[in-house]
C-alpha cells in the first residue's frame, strides 16, 4: 500500500490509498464515523478496475490525521480481539 497526502489542512485531510480497494477503505471509513469530531469520512474510487481510492476526512477541529491515526490504532485492537477469539475455536 502506497499513502500519498493531496491535501493538508487544519480540519482537512485528502489522501490516496494505492494498491487498496473497497475492503480496507470501508472499515476505514466506518471507523473514522465513530469520532465524534470527524465531520466527513468518505472516499471514491473513480475506476473499479485502475482506480486508485481517494481518501477524505474532514473534523470539527480535531487534527485529521490524528482522528485517522486513533481510528487505525481501533481497528489494530480490534482485529487483534478478533483473532483471539478465533484461536480460541480451535
Amino acid at each position: 500500500m502506497e499513502f500519498n497526502i493531496l491535501e493538508d489542512k487544519k480540519k482537512r485531510l485528502v489522501f490516496e490509498l494505492k494498491g487498496e480497494d473497497h475492503t480496507l477503505c470501508n472499515v476505514l471509513r466506518e471507523e473514522l464515523w465513530n469520532d465524534k469530531s470527524v465531520t466527513v469520512s468518505a472516499y471514491n474510487i473513480s475506476h473499479p478496475l485502475i482506480g486508485i481510492p481517494k481518501f477524505i476526512i474532514e473534523t470539527d477541529g480535531k487534527d485529521p490525521k490524528k482522528a485517522l491515526k486513533d481510528a487505525i490504532s481501533r481497528l489494530k485492537k480490534k482485529n487483534t480481539d478478533l483473532l483471539g477469539d478465533a484461536k480460541k475455536l480451535k
